[in-house]
């Protein structure tokens, strides 16, 4: 078994591609793929740290965690249709929907 520090690097390199993900990336898409790889980096180190604890806290909060995710994509992935019907682009930052 690998050691606890290895899950945590593994889970911080893909918070952090996430993270860049989601501020360089403009494609609405592209930013909720990198929303769920944080997602699923929060997953690794529960996962992680409920190993090494020997608890099953982590395994309750991750499947917690993914019951969110899926609710995220639905909802998100309904908005970006809603919009895209309005305005035929996947940009976030052509839409400015405030303004008349």
């Amino acid at each position: 078994m690998a050691p606890l520090s290895h899950y945590l690097v593994l889970s911080g390199i893909l918070f952090t591609i996430g993270v860049m993900g989601v501020l360089v990336r403009r494609n609405a898409i592209v930013v909720f793929m990198s929303i769920e790889i944080m997602l699923n980096a929060v997953n690794i180190s529960l996962i992680a740290f409920d190993r090494y604890l020997g608890q099953h806290d982590g395994q309750i909060f991750s499947f917690m965690v993914m019951a969110v995710a899926a609710a995220e994509v639905s909802v998100g992935l309904a908005i970006v249709i809603a919009m895209f019907r309005n305005k035929p682009t996947i940009n976030l930052d052509e839409f400015n929907l405030m303004k008349w």
